[in-house]
């Protein structure tokens, strides 16, 4: 053991508080990625008494591991000054804070050395048990508390502005998904001079079509009032979906060769990719099948209950250094004829009544498919005059390639994270 290495146990101990005031707020759960989430149990009839507290820089951890992958169940209370949790959880804290910082000890359960040690040391037969005992004989380096100070405040300078940017892409994503539905679902676009000309009324120029008199006629296909002379249409006139490639198994790999296979997993909820977890491909690479920067994909399979990223896209960013590859149960949108506006088809795909459809027509009962069929049978009202769709993607391209600089930083942000973990190894 190096010489700055301790055991843990000296440094923690459990706390056993029950919910003797029968409070019903803040019922969490421990996630695998480290942190509280609302607890999904069912609480009807349950004895709120016996439910542990947890206060703030105090632990959690779930001490069975056996049906969590490869991954420990651990947290430390942040967001709240207390919080309920399960009877059958660990609470622990740190005795002494001037000796070890709650937050450093939480940065060495981060890594994924830990998580790997955790299983490892699981024993059990029915289930695996990650038990206080093992718990406490954990060796980690406990440097000066100025130094722990130091290395949490940089690791929460860069977690502070990943959180940062994840805040900015959602409020950049909800602003073009507001200007798609006022666009395309109220149907109060702009009206262009050219466009009021064509339907012979000058005068609308500028004003929002719908609720400036613009002409409205009942769609029987759609179900619903669309502007005059545009009519209903499926997505299958401008898009092909195309299928992704069955990458062999065998060449897998978590190290890293640049070559990323991606899954459906790296399709968030809402729309867009994300890459905190990459796997790897070792093998030939087929032709065709590596998508290009701005390739537009949608993801065919989802593996949560309520098909919470079926049929979503996510646009390809530029990664320096890695190759994306199309994998099965990911579509590769190809676009036809001369109706390559991206950025409007990108929106629709992430729109509500295409969602609605998608998710209504999904087969599967624990696994949820759609297929390109589906995903090309939606029906959507298409302006006869493209122009329209031009001024669209005018107005959303900088939006859209705002998002896609702040995503691909916080990708690189989350790698020098990777390395502040890791640099606490090295303490000596």
């Amino acid at each position: 053991m190096k010489s700055n290495y301790k055991k843990l146990g000296q440094f923690i101990r459990v706390v056993e508080i029950r919910n003797k005031e029968d409070r019903k707020d803040n019922l969490l759960g421990v996630s695998t990625r480290k942190v509280f989430i609302n607890s999904v149990a069912n609480t009807v009839g349950t004895d709120y008494k016996k439910y542990k507290i947890v206060k703030k820089k105090q632990f959690t951890y779930v001490p069975d591991t056996s049906r969590r992958g490869d991954k420990m169940g651990i947290a430390m209370l942040e967001n709240y000054e207390q919080a309920l949790v399960s009877q059958a959880y660990t609470v622990f804290e740190v005795t002494d804070a001037e000796k070890l910082n709650p937050e450093y000890l939480m940065m060495w359960f981060r890594r994924p050395e830990f998580d790997r040690y955790a299983r490892f040391k699981s024993h059990g037969s029915v289930r695996e048990i990650f038990d206080w005992e093992e718990m406490c004989d954990i060796e980690l380096p406990v440097v000066s508390i100025e130094k722990q100070c130091e290395i949490v405040r940089e690791y929460n300078v860069v977690n502070d502005r990943i959180s940062l940017n994840e805040q900015l892409i959602q409020k950049l994503e909800d602003t073009t998904q507001t200007i798609y539905k006022q666009w395309f679902v109220d149907f109060e676009f702009p009206i262009s001079k050219k466009y009021a000309e064509l339907i012979g009324k000058p005068e609308l120029e500028g004003k929002p079509y719908q609720s400036s008199g613009g002409d409205m006629e009942f769609s029987e296909e759609l179900e619903r009032d669309i502007p005059i002379k545009w009519k209903p249409d499926t997505l299958e006139s401008v898009l092909n979906v195309k299928h992704g490639f069955a990458f062999k198994g065998e060449y897998f790999t978590k190290q890293d060769c640049g070559n990323v296979l991606l899954t459906p997993g790296n399709i968030k909820i809402g729309g867009g990719v994300k890459l905190n977890k990459m796997r790897f491909y070792d093998g030939d690479l087929p032709k065709d099948y590596a998508f290009n920067v701005g390739d537009i994909m949608v993801t065919m399979t989802d593996l949560s209950k309520v098909s919470d990223t079926l049929g979503y896209p996510a646009r390809i960013p530029a990664i320096k250094g890695y190759k994306l590859l199309h994998n099965q149960r990911l579509g590769k949108i190809e676009f036809k004829n001369d109706f390559v506006f991206k950025e409007f088809i990108y929106q629709l795909l992430c729109s509500t009544e295409y969602r609605n459809e998608i998710v209504g027509g999904a087969t599967g009962t624990t696994v949820k498919h759609t297929s390109p069929t589906k995903i090309m049978n939606f029906k959507f009202a298409r302006c006869f005059n493209p122009s329209i769709y031009k001024k669209f993607c005018q107005v959303i391209k900088p939006i859209e390639d705002h998002k896609e600089s702040l995503s691909v930083e916080k990708i690189e942000l989350k790698k020098i994270l990777s390395i502040l973990l890791t640099k606490i190894s090295n303490l000596v």
